[in-house]
């Protein structure tokens, strides 16, 4: 599909995409819509993904975020927090949408590709994003497991590829300590994983100014964005081989498996588990 700053109006899918690794249920664009009214704000009870085309307006969420978009941004929605989103006072704007939930989607928000504390991508270049989805939603995309698995898994590089657009547009030169940092607490070294106080010694910041300025420019604090990425290097473990949750939780730097589980709980909503039992299907 050649590239083109018009777009199509209208549902994009004439079926749902299925596969184990989830499902998306709609894709399309619309114009000129009223938007969702913040005093009675919506939980969907999926994600969503709407790429602004045109137009300006606010986004707000239960978390007390209260937040401007633009053409060229991006709205994430999540399945249980209550928001609402929509245009200026022109009510002039145009946005392709896709709703989508599944297992392969839960995994990059325990990732934190997709994180609440972040609703708003700042994308630029919208003619490119559109293109992209355009590509990987035809007219009639393909069906059966290994097509539809495909389309996903399309979908899912997409979303990968817009995080990191937008993780781009935040970083100055003077955050190459960001950078470092994030890779120092995301990753275990030969020695283990670091604490976020030894990250800060590694950067040459004070623990307390750290903590502070890597708060503000991530949206949480050192401890809880290393606390993710262990539980995320942990799915994939599960996912991936039979280790025991001893093994688990030695590995990943917790004390026992009790705390191992508790962390695991907090950060995917599941024990390891019951997520074993569900990414294996038994």
């Amino acid at each position: 599909m050649p590239q083109s700053t018009s777009v199509r109006y209208g549902s994009w899918l004439k079926a749902p995409v299925r596969s184990q690794l989830g499902t998306i249920s709609l894709v399309g664009s619309i114009k000129d819509t009223r938007g969702i009214n913040p005093q009675s704000m919506r939980i969907l009870g999926s994600y969503a993904l709407i790429l602004i085309r045109s137009g300006k307006g606010r986004y707000q969420d239960a978390n007390g975020r209260d937040l401007s978009f633009k053409a060229g941004d991006a709205i994430l929605v999540f399945p249980d927090l209550p928001h609402a989103y929509g245009p200026n006072a022109s009510r002039k704007w145009e946005q392709i949408y896709t709703v989508f939930n599944g297992p392969q989607f839960e995994l990059l928000q325990g990732a934190g590709i997709l994180n609440p504390a972040n609703p708003i991508w700042s994308l630029g270049a919208v003619d490119h994003w559109q293109h992209r989805l355009e590509e990987i939603f035809q007219v009639s995309p393909p069906q059966g497991e290994l097509s539809s698995a495909r389309t996903l898994g399309r979908f899912s590089a997409l979303l990968s590829d817009m995080a990191a657009t937008q993780a781009e547009t935040k970083l100055s030169p003077g955050d190459a300590w960001l950078g470092e940092s994030m890779h120092l607490l995301a990753e275990p070294s030969s020695q283990g994983w670091l604490t976020p106080q030894e990250a800060a010694q590694r950067v040459g910041l004070s623990y307390e100014n750290f903590r502070k300025l890597f708060a503000k420019r991530v949206g949480e604090s050192p401890g809880a964005f290393q606390k993710r990425r262990r539980i995320e290097h942990a799915c994939a473990m599960i996912y991936q081989s039979s280790r025991s949750l001893k093994d688990l939780a030695d590995e990943h730097g917790f004390c026992d498996v009790f705390h191992f589980s508790k962390v695991f709980s907090q950060v995917m909503g599941e024990s390891p588990s019951a997520y074993r039992k569900r990414v294996n299907g038994s």
